[in-house]
């Protein structure tokens, strides 16, 4: 979900919490702000090596303490929870670090990984369009009436993103208040999921014994990859530095730019706006530049993999996870302790429903992780919780997210037809017991 374009909708979310002001960050300027998550991502690494200390690591991976150091310090006000720069690195560096990771991408090896990762990410889906009218029916007595409305702004955001956050809101009449106690619920149990989420890709062997999985096909790939590394690899000199770094921003540039015009033409034509119900505005441009990585992959560009491009893109992915941490201020739960009550059952539900069908088909939990997060968190997250089994794999959660932006709206659409028929039943039980 995008910090900024939150902020300019909703105002001042601080203002919905009763109390006086918050005491401002300790550190606030952009330029301070990076250079703090780059010491702890630099500090993270060196202990993670380190022959003591390494032996945390061991237990807990090196991702999740980059997911949520970032996290403590913005609950300790060291940091802000919404910067310019934790926009720029999702809206930028994120497209960047997908192309690099595409450029050395095996498109014939990753069509191999067969039909479970459509399966498991529609079951995320359904997962999410019936945890919601399910956690509103066992959270009645505690939630408002209009609780819904703000629930089904939700929905959106777990299928989609932040754009299908919005179509939803406007779509129920969800005030801007409750739209901010509910992105509170959102970035708090979505992100200890993909905590969570993280540290299973750390035990990923496991897991897939006693689900009963065959990853033979993802460890083939990540092979292939490792093998296509070692073949190609060399010491990078100045020029391919530079290479990397232009084609990375060049193309994020690009998909950008792209996307706003392409956006903004299917909007302003009464022939193709219908598109916008299937894939919505900031959706293009992870299309364009996953598409100009998978045009590249086919080049002599793929040579760059030999020089380190997926390592430059595996830094922005951490520098990403990072920011993505430092979104989340855990202070405000106790703004709606009923609120997160509800979305902690409604993920509850989801994780369920994802774990018992990949299971059922004996799916690897790569599939069901990506597929998961390709719904609750999009296309700013899921390529993160794939690279984090290999970085080879980021293309797959690029793609998945993709798809669950096409099924953002309409799903979210039968989520509200649920939801409203819950609060029915809610607002009628309230009647009665006035009577």
């Amino acid at each position: 979900m995008n910090p900024a374009m939150l902020s300019l909708i909703l105002g001042n979310a601080s203002a919905v919490a009763a109390g006086p002001p918050e005491a401002q960050p300790l550190i606030q300027h952009p330029t301070a702000v990076l250079a703090v998550l780059l010491a702890v991502l630099a500090i993270i690494f060196y202990l993670a090596r380190h022959p003591t200390f390494g032996r945390i690591f061991k237990i807990v991976p090196t991702l999740v303490f980059c997911y949520f150091v970032p996290t403590l310090l913005t609950t300790m006000r060291v940091i802000p929870v919404e910067s310019p720069l934790y926009a720029w690195v999702k809206s930028f560096v994120l497209p960047a670090s997908l192309l690099l990771l595409i450029l050395a991408l095996d498109l014939p090896g990753i069509i191999r990984l067969g039909p479970k990762a459509v399966v498991t990410l529609l079951s995320g889906t359904l997962a999410v369009v019936i945890g919601g009218p399910i956690s509103l029916l066992i959270c009645k007595g505690l939630l408002p009436d209009d609780a819904w409305k703000g629930m089904a702004a939700l929905c959106g955001s777990w299928i989609g993103g932040g754009a299908n956050m919005i179509a939803l809101k406007e779509t129920v009449g969800c005030s801007d208040e409750l739209l901010s106690i509910i992105i509170i619920v959102d970035v708090f149990v979505a992100n200890i999921w993909m905590g969570t989420l993280l540290f299973l890709a750390s035990r990923q062997e496991a897991v897939d014994r006693w689900i009963g999985a065959d990853a033979t096909a993802i460890h083939q790939l990540e092979r292939r990859m490792t093998d296509f590394q070692a073949r190609v690899g060399r010491i990078p000199s100045m020029p391919d530095l530079m290479t990397i770094l232009a084609f990375g921003f060049i193309g994020s540039w690009l998909s950008y730019k792209g996307g706003d015009q392409l956006g903004k033409l299917i909007h302003d034509s009464d022939g193709f706006r219908f598109i916008e119900n299937f894939v919505p505005g900031d959706a293009w441009k992870y299309i364009i530049v996953t598409t100009i990585g998978l045009v590249l992959s086919f080049t002599p560009a793929r040579g760059l993999e030999g020089a380190g491009a997926s390592k430059v893109g595996s830094v922005m992915i951490y520098l990403l996870v990072a920011c993505i941490g430092a979104s989340a201020d855990f202070r405000k739960i106790v703004d709606c302790p009923e609120f997160i009550l509800m979305g902690a059952i409604w993920m509850a539900i989801h994780v369920v429903v994802i774990l018992g069908v990949g299971r059922l088909i004996r799916a690897p939990i790569f599939f069901i992780a990506v597929g998961s997060q390709s719904n609750i968190g999009g296309a700013a997250s899921a390529p993160v919780v794939a690279s984090a089994f290999h970085p080879s794999l980021a293309p797959v959660g690029a793609l998945l997210a993709i798809v669950g932006y096409v099924l953002g709206t309409y799903a979210g659409l039968l989520c509200i037809f649920l939801l409203k028929k819950v609060a029915g039943v809610q607002e009628m039980a309230t009647a009665m017991t006035g009577a």
